[in-house]
């Protein structure tokens, strides 16, 4: 799903043994997050920044690797079909990837080999997305009733950032803490996190 140039920021998937949806179901499962008052609010968000948002720009497909979906710059974002089975994963999968895509619509010089840029987009994600929601936490098995948000976003900062070839353990973990503060409070475009 990556290139060299744009390592592909994917979302983290639970690797529980899920059979998934099929391409055509996974694409309906897309069509309708379209719906989604943040899905929508994010799109006309990206366009209002002169950023276009095609037709194929989110695309069901089948992965080989546990993940459950990504952002590849010029490309857009990946569905991992073969990982989901449910509407809210499918909705929580294009919201996650929309602020990468955000990011770098708003931020031209974006470099996806920088990791404190990839660190960056992957705080915000984290954050704006409800990933680390606590019920999305007490699912994956994760049970801690204070700062667990904070927990959970550092934890899969570093899971993605594990994936990037620009970055070793120590750098990607020196980047995501040197950007925390700023990151971690930077809601755009919303006026908070939702």
């Amino acid at each position: 799903m990556a290139d060299a140039a744009a390592p592909n920021s994917g979302s983290e998937f639970n690797p529980g043994a899920r059979r998934g949806k099929s391409i055509d179901e996974c694409q309906d499962m897309i069509q309708r997050s379209f719906r989604n008052p943040i899905v929508k609010f994010l799109m006309e968000q990206m366009e209002k920044s002169g950023c276009r948002v095609g037709d194929n720009f989110v695309k069901a497909v089948v992965c080989t690797g546990p993940v459950a979906g990504g952002y590849t710059k010029g490309r857009g974002i990946t569905v991992c079909s073969n990982y989901l089975t449910i509407q809210d994963e499918v909705n929580q999968v294009v919201i996650h990837e929309l602020i990468h895509a955000y990011d770098e619509c708003r931020a031209k010089n974006l470099d996806w080999t920088n990791c404190a840029h990839h660190a960056c987009s992957e705080i915000r994600a984290g954050h704006l997305s409800g990933d680390c929601h606590f019920k999305r936490e007490l699912l994956r098995g994760f049970i801690k009733l204070r700062g667990h948000e904070q927990e959970c976003i550092k934890r899969r900062v570093l899971k993605s950032l594990r994936g990037n070839p620009y970055c070793s353990e120590v750098a990607a973990k020196d980047a995501m803490e040197a950007v925390w503060d700023t990151c971690y409070n930077d809601t755009k475009p919303f006026d908070r996190a939702p």
